[in-house]
């Protein structure tokens, strides 16, 4: 994903989530996920695919068992 779609990207999950704290940040390793944060906090991977000539982007949230203890 170029610099561009990554802010693109971003700015739209912002708006459309309405939470400035969505990060999207680059992988460390090359062909990686996109990493994406809320804060600090680790929430997913965006992958970016290319269909019939169609780019989309999909998001896969990661939500761990041990967190949803948190919550009761």
């Amino acid at each position: 994903m170029t610099p561009a779609e990554l802010a693109a990207v971003q700015a739209h999950l912002r708006r459309m989530l309405g939470n400035e704290r969505i990060k999207l940040a680059t992988p460390q390793r090359r062909n990686a996920s996109v990493e994406m944060f809320v804060g600090s906090e680790f929430v997913g991977t965006v992958h970016r695919d290319v269909e019939d000539g169609e780019v989309s982007y999909a998001i896969q949230i990661v939500v761990l068992a041990e967190d949803l203890s948190q919550i009761n």
